[in-house]
């Protein structure tokens, strides 16, 4: 495959990029409702449905809270349910409970961490997408986390004795609204430990329920829970128990599907027959737009055949479903079939074929820069592939969403390290620390009282209003007072993150390295490398976008949990 040699490459934001930017904010409002809301005390959880009256009353509870001190204790209230669905309405109970809580405590709310959908058995507070967040980055922003039930907050005793453990470090506080949890006296400390096992035997034994109905309802031809696969409903049968039938519109948008993969002659890819579901705007299997991969995962599961599939275990291809057996050896019918056993089998043999066109497509680890390199056009990652042809073998980089043409990997490697060099390479390598301003408050409190002493004092009729060498002695003391008290930074009084430099430049840090070392930067830091062609199609243009606050986003940031395990 030819390559394509890169001009110069130009640092974004100019107005020569002015393309790039536009892109992105494009792409900007593409994002889900959920991550485009604000995270502010002004936001109402999304997901549910408020009603009028249920907003009426957040917006009276908000209003009292606003008029709390402004040095009242700050809280983060954490909202957090397992299994959202239409007619859930406990994260609207959890969050307004906890409003009037805080309201109660006299605790000015700065913020809520919504995760719904999220098992706390699976996955612990500081992995959670937004509680995560709080509790990595914002540490210096509340100092009081409220939370509705302990099991709403941690399901495992472990992940409770890591937030002790955090919450000790970092001079914060838990507060249950229904379990008597609190942490600022040992026998709180003990009694949440308490509770927190007795909360992980009970997910321990639901755990082993849910487990044991999967396996039952692996057996049975009816449809007893979850979710059947696209294309399929739950109907009610003569004996009054569901089965499975064809979902009318998803049965035929996947008949078409089978049907151009069978009968065409010319196989259209998964890429385009996305592109024509999409741009006839049929919703996909999770009610978004349609992806390569989802409608792939769909396609080869047995289950299209109208019978009872699992997860493979030991999934190592493309084929992630396996079929389920019963008592007498044979496959167990759960449903009519979208695709004869006849059309199953030939759609896999086509889907084999179309799947060696390249060598070892999209591996894992072969793409340097992952997530750095994108697509002016559609804003997808840049992906290494290999192809062969006429008996040769090519490695070449191309948007694995739109059909850009293929770069030469080292020459796009090398402009884009030049570039990262010329524009950060100097700047020092820096460590985030927290520290607090516990002492520096303490110090100020101190000055402030001895300041309004002597104030008082030497106003008139005070005890050192009176001449001589009291009051000068007096006036001394209070200058100098003045004086301590203007030396103190008012930033030292908060809890607060700090930026030291390591005596190290990010050159010599990306030296010793390699590549590796600084793809990862580069993504924590937000740093995009653009990829453009000229308008006649004859040379590629590399933008290097970089954040504003990239100082603060390249700067080695401990994972304050990773420690704990």
């Amino acid at each position: 495959m030819p390559s394509n040699t890169l001009p110069p490459v130009t640092c974004a934001p100019t107005p020569d990029v002015s393309w790039a930017l536009d892109m992105m904010k494009g792409l900007e409002a593409l994002k889900t409702a959920e991550e485009l809301l604000p995270d502010v005390p002004n936001a109402p959880t999304i997901g549910v449905t408020w009603s009028a009256d249920e907003i009426k009353e957040l917006d009276a509870l908000k209003a009292i809270n606003e008029s709390l001190p402004l040095d009242a204790q700050r809280g983060l209230l954490s909202v957090r349910l397992s299994i959202l669905t239409e007619d859930t309405t406990s994260p609207i109970r959890q969050e307004l409970d906890l409003w009037r809580q805080a309201n109660s405590d006299g605790v000015r709310v700065i913020g809520v961490a919504r995760d719904l959908n999220v098992s706390a058995t699976k996955v612990p507070p500081w992995k959670r997408k937004d509680l995560g967040d709080w509790l990595q980055n914002r540490v210096p922003e509340f100092d009081v986390l409220y939370f509705w039930k302990l099991d709403r907050f941690v399901r495992r005793i472990l992940d409770l004795q890591v937030m002790i453990q955090w919450c000790q470090r970092f001079e914060k506080n838990l507060k249950s609204l229904n379990d008597p949890i609190d942490l600022s006296s040992p026998l709180g400390t003990t009694i949440t430990t308490l509770i927190a096992a007795i909360a992980e035997i009970e997910a321990t034994n639901t755990g082993v329920r849910v487990a044991s109905l999967w396996e039952y309802n692996k057996t049975q031809d009816k449809w007893l829970t979850g979710a059947p696969m696209y294309g399929y409903k739950t109907v009610k049968g003569p004996d009054g128990k569901y089965v499975l039938d064809h979902d009318e519109q998803p049965y035929r948008h996947l008949r078409w599907v089978i049907e151009a993969l069978l009968k065409r002659k010319k196989k259209p890819s998964a890429y385009r027959l996305c592109k024509i579901l999409n741009r006839a705007r049929i919703p996909g299997p999770s009610g978004g737009l349609w992806y390569g991969t989802s409608l792939l995962v769909i396609l080869r599961n047995p289950a299209l055949m109208g019978l009872r599939t699992e997860e493979r275990k030991d999934y190592d291809g493309p084929k992630r479903s396996q079929l389920v057996y019963g008592s007498d050896g044979k496959p167990i019918r759960v449903g009519p079939p979208i695709a004869t056993p006849e059309e199953f089998e030939e759609l896999q043999a086509v889907l084999d074929g179309m799947s060696r066109r390249n060598l070892n497509p999209w591996t894992p680890g072969a793409t340097k820069f992952l997530g750095v390199i994108t697509c002016a056009r559609c804003g997808g990652n840049y992906t290494k592939r290999t192809s062969v042809s006429r008996g040769r073998q090519y490695e070449y980089l191309r948007c694995r969403d739109c059909k850009s043409k293929g770069e030469n990997p080292g020459e796009l490697y090398g402009s884009l390290v030049d570039v990262v060099l010329e524009e950060l390479g100097d700047h020092p390598v820096e460590h985030r620390e927290y520290a607090r301003g516990a002492e520096t408050r303490k110090k100020l409190k101190e000055i402030e009282a001895g300041v309004s002493h002597y104030m008082k004092e030497l106003a008139p009729g005070g005890k050192y209003a009176r001449g001589g060498f009291v009051q000068e002695t007096a006036e001394e003391t209070l200058n100098n007072l003045m004086r301590q008290m203007d030396e103190i930074d008012p930033e030292a009084a908060k809890d607060r993150w700090v930026y030291t430099a390591g005596g190290k430049t990010y050159r010599e840090e990306w030296e010793s390295g390699g590549m590796e070392r600084m793809s990862k930067d580069l993504l924590r830091a937000g740093i995009k490398f653009v990829i453009s062609e000229s308008q006649d199609g004859e040379e590629t243009v590399g933008a290097l976008l970089i954040p504003e606050d990239v100082k603060t986003r390249l700067a080695i940031q401990e994972d304050q949990f990773e420690r704990q395990f």
